[in-house]
């Protein structure tokens, strides 16, 4: 089984990919789609992903994309550590909580919503901060309260909220948001590795 994976080393989206490819150990192909160029508008990669975003994961020529999608497919075909557990009741609450910030937090903050922010109502570097803040802020504090008190989400290892959390610390980090309150949150996660990309491809 050949794995491509469209992606750009600073979407979020991506990023969580490449996390749940590196925890359970597949190999793939990395091909770097250079956003802030607009590669992902030309026509060559819209007949790879016709909605024009990253990640896209290649599988013997199907493509598949949206970032759960794609993990889902990888738990199926490798289902060993286990990212979104197959009882019923656990699978709900899991994808519930990722959804907060696959849904909820990530997408308004996404390279194309803040260029629109400047460009449609004139919005400055500290108006975009503020803005980036305030959502993940509202997830964060959503999931905060939801946060075991040890380990991971997922108990011992991480599960899907962990991998999804991990590039939500990233920009949080990157925009200068006080993460004070959000302790649960932030001890087990602060230092993950797991998004550096394996197999050949661009770094």
């Amino acid at each position: 089984m050949e794995l491509t994976l469209h992606d750009y080393w600073r979407s979020s989206s991506a990023y969580r990919v490449r996390i749940a490819l590196n925890l359970k150990g597949v190999d793939y192909r990395g091909v770097e789609v250079d956003l802030l160029g607009n590669e992902q508008l030309g026509e060559a990669y819209a007949a790879v992903n016709p909605q024009k975003l990253v990640p896209a994961l290649e599988v013997d020529g199907q493509v598949i994309s949206q970032s759960l999608a794609i993990i889902d497919w990888l738990d199926s075909q490798f289902p060993v550590p286990r990212l979104i557990p197959t009882d019923p009741l656990e699978r709900a609450r899991v994808l519930a909580q990722a959804q907060v910030i696959v849904s909820d937090t990530q997408p308004v903050q996404n390279l194309r919503v803040l260029k629109h922010l400047r460009r449609q109502f004139g919005a400055d570097d500290a108006a975009i901060d503020q803005w980036v803040q305030h959502w993940i802020g509202e997830g964060l504090t959503a999931l905060e309260v939801q946060a075991p008190d040890e380990g991971f989400f997922g108990g011992e290892a991480p599960n899907l909220v962990d991998v999804v959390l991990v590039p939500q610390f990233v920009n949080a980090r990157r925009y200068k948001l006080d993460l004070a309150p959000f302790p649960r949150l932030v001890r087990d996660r602060a230092g993950h590795a797991g998004a550096r990309r394996r197999g050949t491809g661009e770094a």
